[in-house]
Protein backbone atom coordinates (compact mmCIF):
# COMPACT_ATOMS: atom_id res chain seq x y z
CA UNK A 1 0.00 0.00 0.00
CA UNK A 2 1.37 3.43 -0.94
CA UNK A 3 1.92 6.07 1.73
CA UNK A 4 -0.83 8.14 0.19
CA UNK A 5 -3.29 5.22 0.36
CA UNK A 6 -2.26 4.51 3.95
CA UNK A 7 -2.83 8.16 4.88
CA UNK A 8 -6.28 8.13 3.27
CA UNK A 9 -7.20 4.94 5.13
CA UNK A 10 -5.94 6.35 8.45
CA UNK A 11 -8.04 9.45 7.85
CA UNK A 12 -11.13 7.34 7.13
CA UNK A 13 -10.59 5.31 10.31
CA UNK A 14 -10.37 8.55 12.29
CA UNK A 15 -13.56 9.83 10.69
CA UNK A 16 -15.38 6.63 11.65
CA UNK A 17 -14.18 6.89 15.25
CA UNK A 18 -15.28 10.53 15.31
CA UNK A 19 -18.70 9.56 13.93
CA UNK A 20 -19.64 6.94 16.52
CA UNK A 21 -21.33 7.68 19.84
CA UNK A 22 -18.96 10.11 21.63
CA UNK A 23 -19.58 8.23 24.89
CA UNK A 24 -18.19 5.07 23.31
CA UNK A 25 -15.49 6.49 21.03
CA UNK A 26 -12.72 6.61 23.69
CA UNK A 27 -13.29 2.95 24.55
CA UNK A 28 -13.29 1.98 20.88
CA UNK A 29 -10.03 3.86 20.34
CA UNK A 30 -8.46 2.05 23.31
CA UNK A 31 -9.62 -1.34 22.01
CA UNK A 32 -8.38 -0.54 18.53
CA UNK A 33 -4.91 0.26 19.87
CA UNK A 34 -4.61 -3.23 21.39
CA UNK A 35 -4.19 -6.52 19.53
CA UNK A 36 -7.40 -8.41 19.04
CA UNK A 37 -9.62 -10.17 16.55
CA UNK A 38 -10.07 -8.82 13.05
CA UNK A 39 -12.99 -9.35 10.69
CA UNK A 40 -13.43 -8.62 7.00
CA UNK A 41 -16.16 -9.71 4.58
CA UNK A 42 -15.45 -12.40 2.05
CA UNK A 43 -15.31 -11.37 -1.59
CA UNK A 44 -18.87 -11.12 -2.83
CA UNK A 45 -20.35 -11.19 0.68
CA UNK A 46 -23.03 -8.58 1.34
CA UNK A 47 -22.14 -6.16 4.12
CA UNK A 48 -25.00 -4.88 6.27
CA UNK A 49 -24.51 -1.90 8.59
CA UNK A 50 -27.04 -2.35 11.38
CA UNK A 51 -27.83 -1.19 14.90
CA UNK A 52 -30.25 0.92 16.90
CA UNK A 53 -32.03 3.99 15.60
CA UNK A 54 -29.75 7.05 15.73
CA UNK A 55 -26.60 4.95 16.09
CA UNK A 56 -25.07 6.73 13.07
CA UNK A 57 -25.45 4.01 10.42
CA UNK A 58 -26.21 6.43 7.59
CA UNK A 59 -23.29 8.62 8.61
CA UNK A 60 -20.91 5.64 8.61
CA UNK A 61 -22.13 4.23 5.30
CA UNK A 62 -19.94 6.37 2.96
CA UNK A 63 -16.92 5.88 5.24
CA UNK A 64 -17.27 2.09 5.27
CA UNK A 65 -17.87 2.26 1.51
CA UNK A 66 -14.55 4.06 1.13
CA UNK A 67 -12.70 1.41 3.17
CA UNK A 68 -14.23 -1.46 1.23
CA UNK A 69 -14.19 0.17 -2.20
CA UNK A 70 -17.90 -0.54 -2.68
CA UNK A 71 -20.88 1.68 -3.38
CA UNK A 72 -23.20 2.03 -0.39
CA UNK A 73 -27.00 2.02 -0.26
CA UNK A 74 -29.25 3.37 2.52
CA UNK A 75 -32.15 0.91 2.54
CA UNK A 76 -34.68 3.27 4.15
CA UNK A 77 -33.90 6.03 1.64
CA UNK A 78 -34.13 3.53 -1.21
CA UNK A 79 -37.54 2.31 0.00
CA UNK A 80 -38.82 5.90 0.14
CA UNK A 81 -37.45 6.61 -3.33
CA UNK A 82 -38.81 3.42 -4.89
CA UNK A 83 -42.29 3.65 -3.35
CA UNK A 84 -42.77 7.40 -3.02
CA UNK A 85 -43.93 6.80 0.57
CA UNK A 86 -42.77 8.69 3.62
CA UNK A 87 -41.06 6.30 6.00
CA UNK A 88 -42.51 8.12 8.99
CA UNK A 89 -46.12 7.66 7.89
CA UNK A 90 -45.53 4.18 6.47
CA UNK A 91 -44.15 2.83 9.76
CA UNK A 92 -46.92 4.54 11.72
CA UNK A 93 -49.81 3.44 9.48
CA UNK A 94 -48.73 0.05 8.12
CA UNK A 95 -45.80 -1.29 10.13
CA UNK A 96 -46.18 -4.91 8.97
CA UNK A 97 -46.23 -3.84 5.30
CA UNK A 98 -43.11 -1.75 5.85
CA UNK A 99 -41.29 -4.61 7.60
CA UNK A 100 -42.11 -6.97 4.75
CA UNK A 101 -40.88 -4.41 2.21
CA UNK A 102 -37.56 -3.78 3.97
CA UNK A 103 -36.90 -7.52 4.31
CA UNK A 104 -37.68 -8.11 0.63
CA UNK A 105 -35.50 -5.16 -0.42
CA UNK A 106 -32.49 -6.58 1.41
CA UNK A 107 -32.97 -10.08 0.02
CA UNK A 108 -33.21 -8.74 -3.53
CA UNK A 109 -29.85 -6.93 -3.38
CA UNK A 110 -27.07 -8.49 -5.47
CA UNK A 111 -24.30 -10.33 -3.60
CA UNK A 112 -21.46 -8.06 -2.57
CA UNK A 113 -23.72 -5.10 -1.82
CA UNK A 114 -23.04 -2.67 1.03
CA UNK A 115 -26.22 -1.49 2.72
CA UNK A 116 -27.26 0.40 5.86
CA UNK A 117 -30.56 -0.87 7.26
CA UNK A 118 -33.07 0.75 9.58
CA UNK A 119 -33.01 0.52 13.36
CA UNK A 120 -35.58 -2.27 13.56
CA UNK A 121 -34.01 -4.57 11.00
CA UNK A 122 -31.81 -6.59 13.38
CA UNK A 123 -34.68 -7.39 15.71
CA UNK A 124 -37.36 -7.97 13.05
CA UNK A 125 -35.42 -9.93 10.39
CA UNK A 126 -32.56 -11.88 11.97
CA UNK A 127 -32.99 -14.77 9.52
CA UNK A 128 -32.57 -12.40 6.54
CA UNK A 129 -29.04 -11.64 7.75
CA UNK A 130 -27.82 -15.24 7.56
CA UNK A 131 -24.64 -15.45 5.51
CA UNK A 132 -24.22 -11.69 5.44
CA UNK A 133 -21.45 -9.69 7.11
CA UNK A 134 -23.51 -7.77 9.65
CA UNK A 135 -21.58 -4.87 11.13
CA UNK A 136 -23.20 -3.43 14.26
CA UNK A 137 -22.74 0.26 15.08
CA UNK A 138 -22.69 0.66 18.88
CA UNK A 139 -24.61 3.30 20.80
CA UNK A 140 -25.18 3.87 24.51
CA UNK A 141 -28.69 4.26 25.85
CA UNK A 142 -27.89 7.81 26.99
CA UNK A 143 -26.89 8.94 23.49
CA UNK A 144 -29.78 7.03 21.90
CA UNK A 145 -32.22 8.76 24.25
CA UNK A 146 -30.75 12.23 23.68
CA UNK A 147 -30.73 11.90 19.90
CA UNK A 148 -34.26 10.56 19.63
CA UNK A 149 -35.72 13.12 22.03
CA UNK A 150 -34.17 15.82 19.85
CA UNK A 151 -35.25 14.28 16.51
CA UNK A 152 -38.97 14.83 15.90
CA UNK A 153 -38.83 13.49 12.34
CA UNK A 154 -38.69 9.83 13.32
CA UNK A 155 -41.86 7.76 13.61
CA UNK A 156 -43.15 6.76 17.03
CA UNK A 157 -43.00 3.01 17.58
CA UNK A 158 -45.27 2.83 20.63
CA UNK A 159 -47.58 5.87 20.54
CA UNK A 160 -49.71 4.43 23.35
CA UNK A 161 -47.01 5.17 25.93
CA UNK A 162 -44.87 8.21 26.73
CA UNK A 163 -41.86 8.85 24.50
CA UNK A 164 -39.53 8.26 27.46
CA UNK A 165 -41.11 4.88 28.13
CA UNK A 166 -41.01 3.97 24.45
CA UNK A 167 -37.32 4.80 24.17
CA UNK A 168 -36.35 2.78 27.23
CA UNK A 169 -38.51 -0.22 26.37
CA UNK A 170 -37.54 -0.41 22.69
CA UNK A 171 -33.82 0.04 23.35
CA UNK A 172 -33.61 -2.64 26.01
CA UNK A 173 -35.85 -5.10 24.16
CA UNK A 174 -33.80 -4.68 21.00
CA UNK A 175 -30.52 -5.07 22.89
CA UNK A 176 -31.62 -8.60 23.83
CA UNK A 177 -32.73 -9.37 20.27
CA UNK A 178 -29.56 -7.91 18.73
CA UNK A 179 -27.40 -10.15 20.91
CA UNK A 180 -28.97 -13.21 19.26
CA UNK A 181 -27.95 -12.19 15.73
CA UNK A 182 -24.50 -13.29 14.49
CA UNK A 183 -22.75 -9.99 13.89
CA UNK A 184 -19.37 -8.31 13.74
CA UNK A 185 -18.30 -5.72 16.33
CA UNK A 186 -17.27 -2.47 14.68
CA UNK A 187 -13.90 -2.53 16.44
CA UNK A 188 -12.99 -5.93 14.93
CA UNK A 189 -13.75 -4.61 11.46
CA UNK A 190 -11.72 -1.43 12.00
CA UNK A 191 -8.80 -3.36 13.49
CA UNK A 192 -8.42 -5.25 10.21
CA UNK A 193 -7.71 -1.97 8.44
CA UNK A 194 -5.68 -0.46 11.25
CA UNK A 195 -3.18 -3.32 11.03
CA UNK A 196 -2.59 -2.39 7.39
CA UNK A 197 -1.79 1.26 8.04
CA UNK A 198 -0.24 1.36 11.51
CA UNK A 199 3.25 0.19 12.42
Amino acid sequence: MSERSADARRQTLEQILDAVDPRLSPGLRAQLARPGPTALPDAGQTVVIAGHRSAGKTRLLPLVARLLGRAGLDLDAELERATGRSLRSWVAEEPSTFRAAERRALLELPPGSLVAVGGGFLSHHPEALAGRFTLVVPISFETYRERLLADTTRPRLRPGVSLEEELSTVFHEREVLHARVPSVPLVDFLRAFRSEVMP
